[in-house]
């Protein structure tokens, strides 16, 4: 899957579908631009990518962090507690979400740097 994000730009092709809370209210979501965003990242443009949609970076931490607590846990046999499963934890990256989500439509500069 990640082989169409590298060779074809979503910005360019129709065969990537299109946001359907965009589409419909004209409001971004949190994920409208991830598809820009994961074609940038993947063809080596890190900063491109970051600015269609910021809370890749915050994807990209905690897939590295569950990558390495699955090396330390089930690889080394450590038991160390996942940070991510505990509920103060989630609840932080769900407020994260939804403040990314009311700020990037706010036509107000420096909000507006945050639409896709």
């Amino acid at each position: 899957m990640l082989a169409f994000y590298v060779f074809w730009n979503p910005s360019e092709t129709n065969m990537f579908p299109k946001c359907p809370v965009y589409a419909v209210t004209g409001i971004y979501c949190p994920g409208c631009g991830s598809q820009r965003a994961a074609h940038q990242i993947l063809n080596g443009n890190l900063i491109e990518g970051l600015r269609h949609n910021y809370l890749i970076a915050l994807l990209g931490l905690v897939l590295l962090y569950q990558a390495f607590m699955f090396i330390i846990n089930n690889v080394l046999n450590k038991g160390i507690t996942n940070l991510l499963h505990q509920s103060k934890v989630t609840m932080s990256i769900l407020v994260i979400i939804i403040l990314f989500w009311v700020l990037r439509n706010i036509n107000l500069f420096p909000f507006t740097e945050l639409a896709p």
